[in-house]
């Protein structure tokens, strides 16, 4: 096959087949016929592609009911559903095959191989696997070079990204031939690389495996860090809800298996609370236990915290912060001292950024026992997070919770650690998917795309970067390291060169080959 023959292939396929009628190869017929294509379902069992086509036919009868498709178009989308029952029942017109069997190394080699010889030699075959090397399910053919991965996401219909993969002997005009058909079909592709989590699983360990380190320490609950993350850093779920979801028996041996692809990268390091976990069946929603228990489906979340009932105290803010923070309690009727030091009866209420609490009043030289953390992560609009040291006079802190409360947002206590929660979870996303881009796996533009529509966060990690302030970022970074020696906290090399220079932290900036280019021939 030579790029040469298909300079046009993304615009002309018209027939595929997928193999496999579970949930995805459904999902993912349903999205290429419903695209235009002709749709071969094949399966091992007869019966399974019969229903895939039942349901299929079904759900387009669906968007008829709800507005969003015609009738017309789906009578049409349906005539291109075409049962053909085993896999390599003889093909005719096939221009691709997409694999969606069990994620099985043997079975799916065993099947490429199979394909290799039953296929036109046009055909391109493509794997959905959400973890195998692709490179290891081509390796079973004498040309590998027609295998790349197309990595769907459930629902398909609705998941509009889809991780195109090379493998490592995959010809160079493949993924970007299906980066277009993939346009051409509706949905939004990213070039992703053939290591451990492709792209989206990949970035995806900042969020959850900073959580679980933070629960670990014991620096706050499960609901802490899930309202930190939805109410503060805008996340649709937090990241113990997103586990519970997923289930910790299948979340946990992912965390595993990209940790130890990456040979131990401690970015990555799982928690040995999710074996933990994992080990003794809270899983999540499925089990009706996790972080959270569940109650007929429904999730038992504890109250928020309420103000104590206290005689008011004023409170003395110190730093940057002391305008906005200032204001937000002057206006709920919180007495704020003005001067340069606090009087001897008023709470102290630091803005700590990539250490604790504790350090920070140190360093200002401010009475420990009177002193509470406040992060400034957020600007105080939606959620305070407290934190709260073992030295703090008792009194004088609930007094302080309760001009925090003033203002009526609600307000997460947590126990005072090397950095405030919502610092460490926006670090840990945006140095992992700094690391990404300083190793070249992905270009930045489709590590932000990837995540926003992968994962659902409001902003990539690089666009995250830059709005929370690159130096700020780095900032925490580098106090995380230096107080816990932890070397899952050492900055990116991507991130500290961009601040440096200046650079947005989505910007590839000069490379040697911009250099070069015109010099070799």
């Amino acid at each position: 096959m030579r790029s040469g023959t298909v300079e046009h292939w993304a615009r002309d396929v018209r027939t595929i087949r997928v193999i496999g009628a579970g949930a995805m190869g459904r999902g993912i017929a349903q999205f290429a016929a419903a695209g235009g294509l002709t749709v071969e379902l094949a399966d091992v069992r007869a019966e399974a592609v019969v229903d895939a086509v039942e349901y299929v036919s079904g759900m387009f009868d669906k968007l008829v009911g709800k507005g969003r498709m015609a009738e017309g178009e789906a009578e049409a989308a349906k005539g291109r559903l075409r049962p053909v029952g085993e896999p390599l029942t003889p093909f005719q017109e096939c221009d691709l095959v997409i694999e969606a069997v069990r994620e099985d190394l043997d079975t799916k080699r065993e099947l490429f191989s199979a394909l290799e010889k039953a296929c036109p030699e046009h055909t391109i075959l493509v794997t959905n696997t959400s973890s195998l090397p692709v490179t290891a399910i081509a390796a079973a053919l004498k040309d590998p070079s027609r295998v790349a991965g197309l990595h769907f996401f459930n629902p398909v219909p609705l998941m509009r990204l889809v991780e195109v993969i090379p493998g490592a002997r995959t010809a160079e005009w493949i993924p970007g031939a299906l980066a277009e058909l993939v346009q051409r079909l509706g949905h939004e592709p990213v070039l992703a690389p053939d290591a451990p989590g492709f792209l989206v699983n990949h970035a995806g360990r900042g969020l959850v495996t900073e959580a679980l380190q933070i629960l670990s320490e014991g620096a706050a609950e499960p609901v802490d860090i899930d309202r930190v993350a939805r109410d503060v850093l805008g996340l649709k779920m937090g990241p113990c809800e997103l586990l519970d979801l997923t289930g910790m028996d299948v979340s946990h041996p992912v965390m595993e298996s990209i940790w130890t692809g990456f040979y131990t990268e401690p970015r990555f390091r799982p928690s040995r609370l999710g074996r933990a976990r994992m080990e003794a069946g809270l899983l999540g929603r499925k089990t009706g236990e996790g972080f959270y228990k569940y109650v007929d489906g429904s999730k038992q979340e504890p109250p928020e915290v309420t103000a104590p009932a206290v005689e008011a105290r004023p409170v003395w803010v110190h730093g940057d912060v002391r305008e906005e923070l200032g204001a937000l309690l002057s206006t709920a009727g919180v007495e704020v001292e003005a001067g340069d030091e606090p009087s001897s009866r008023a709470v102290v209420l630091v803005a700590p950024l990539g250490r604790s609490t504790v350090d920070t009043a140190r360093t200002e030289g401010l009475p420990l026992e009177r002193t509470l953390g406040v992060d400034p992560f957020g600007g105080f609009f939606t959620r305070l997070t407290v934190s709260v040291h073992p030295g703090v006079d008792q009194e004088t802190g609930r007094a302080g919770l309760a001009a925090l409360a003033a203002p009526g947002r609600p307000v997460t206590v947590v126990r005072d650690a090397p950095a405030p929660v919502a610092q460490r979870l926006v670090a840990s996303i945006v140095n992992v998917g700094c690391g990404i881009a300083e190793q070249r796996l992905a270009r930045p533009e489709d590590i932000d795309t990837a995540v926003r529509l992968g994962l659902g966060y409001p902003r990539g990690p690089l666009e995250w970067g830059e709005d929370a302030g690159a130096g700020r970022v780095l900032e925490v970074l580098r106090g995380l390291h230096a107080s816990t020696g932890d070397p899952r906290y050492r900055p990116s090399a991507w991130l500290a060169e961009r601040v440096a220079l200046g650079l947005p932290l989505t910007a590839t900036g000069t490379v040697p080959s911009d250099l070069t280019s015109d010099l070799t021939s």
